[in-house]
């Protein structure tokens, strides 16, 4: 641990930050697996609907600095493929 006050507040708003990070991303995991599974058991309605909310999720992502756009767009582009395939 530092002895710097600077360091030691650094350190505090970093954990938080990150507890704050994983929470997000562990939210945005279960948006997509919604969608897979919706796509699984070959439900057209409740899968579009969770592709919006994933969809979503992944644009919030990537305006917070989670996720590069790159990745959003490519998880995007392989939902709908699936959504639509049904």
């Amino acid at each position: 641990m530092a002895n710097m006050k600077q360091q030691i507040k650094r350190y505090k708003n970093d954990d938080k930050k990150h507890a704050i990070n994983s929470a997000y991303k562990s939210a945005l995991k279960t948006a997509i697996k919604k969608v897979l599974v919706a796509v699984e058991a070959g439900k057209k309605e409740e899968a579009v609907v969770a592709y919006n909310a994933a969809a979503s999720k992944l644009d919030s992502s990537v305006s917070k600095g989670l996720y590069h756009k790159n990745y959003a767009n490519r998880q995007k582009s392989r939902l709908s493929k699936l959504v639509n395939s049904i």
